[in-house]
Order: C-alpha cells, then structure tokens, then sequence
C-alpha cells in the first residue's frame, strides 16, 4: 500500500505523520511541489520482460507524461526479487542526493521507499505499482528499494545527463528507519 511518514529531520524515530489515506498523501506532496499521481499499472509482465515489452505495454501513458511534462526520452529501471549482490545495489541510492532535473518515476511493479528531506521535515514516500511520482530537481533526496528488492519503475527524462546523481554531504539518511518491504509498513 502506498504509505506516507513525515518526521521531523531531527527525530526518526517519532513519526509526525504516518498515513495511507490517498488525499492526504496527495496533498502532502503537492504542498511540497511533488507531483504525486495514481495510475493504472494493469499491464501483467512475465519475469523475463525487457525494457521494451515495459516501455510498450505502457506506451500510451508514457505519451501522455512526455507530452504534458516536457520529457523526451523514458527507460526501465527492472529489480527482480533475488537479484545478486541486492546489498551493493540498495546502497548505490542509500545517502541523500540531488539532480539537475526531476526524477520521475512509475512503478509498475513492486514497491520501494523516497525519502525526501524538505527542512525540517523528512517525508518517506513508500511507492507501489501505480504510484507515479515526480521529485523536483534539486530536491535532497534517496531511495530505498529494500534488502529483498522488488520493482519495475518507467523512468522518465528531460536531458540525458540530467539524472547523475550529486552527493550533498549530509549524513542524514543513515538516521532514518531502512525501507524493509511493503509488509513492514
């Protein structure tokens, strides 16, 4: 279930908000400039589907993003349940960073965790099949897919080197409850 928390960025442990109610989630976001949309991933794929059976299954979607956003280009970014060396690859998006551009993002399968650090709060977004979420670039932010990932995620965008990610220094994600799954919510 797609599920909001919003700490203060000096207390992980007491959450200020934690809900799952889609409104509130909603406008959340929106107040913070995060776009934040349901959409139907009704497309099944079969565990061997590549980035192109991905990208056309949800053609039409990804038409409409790209026109109404500004993006030119869409690409797969596909974790299987089981993926060797899990550990090196969460840790790879673990520590707070920025972009040059939005980072957009439709799950189609599985689920992960942003957290998004808004001063002085920090909202961790845990996004499931459906979510589309848009993080405004130069927003400090990381991801956690989990110590048994497991999603598919269109991603979308406006320039090719836009998407590099640039540390800010902070250690602040390391303070923050780790995304372990959508069971743990």
């Amino acid at each position: 279930m797609t599920h909001l928390t919003v700490y203060h960025e000096h207390d992980p442990v007491r959450p200020e908000l934690a809900t799952g109610d889609p409104i509130v989630l909603a406008g959340h976001l929106a107040m913070a400039g995060v776009l934040f949309e349901r959409w139907p991933a009704e497309h099944p794929l079969p565990p061997d589907a590549g980035s192109d059976a991905v990208l056309a299954a949800y053609a039409a979607p990804i038409a409409r993003l790209k026109g109404a956003r500004g993006y030119r280009s869409a690409d797969v970014a596909r974790v299987p349940r089981g993926v060797p060396d899990a550990a090196a690859l969460r840790a790879k998006f673990l520590d707070e960073h920025t972009h040059t551009e939005d980072e957009a993002r439709f799950f189609v399968e599985g689920s992960g965790a942003f957290y998004l650090h808004l001063r002085p709060r920090v909202l961790r977004l845990v996004c499931e099949a459906g979510d589309l979420l848009s993080v405004p670039a130069g927003t400090p932010h990381w991801f956690d897919m989990g110590a048994d990932p497991h999603f598919t995620a269109i991603r979308f965008f406006t320039r090719p080197d836009g998407w590099v990610a640039e540390p800010t220094g902070d250690p602040i994600a390391a303070r923050f409850p780790a995304y372990e799954g959508p069971e743990a919510i």
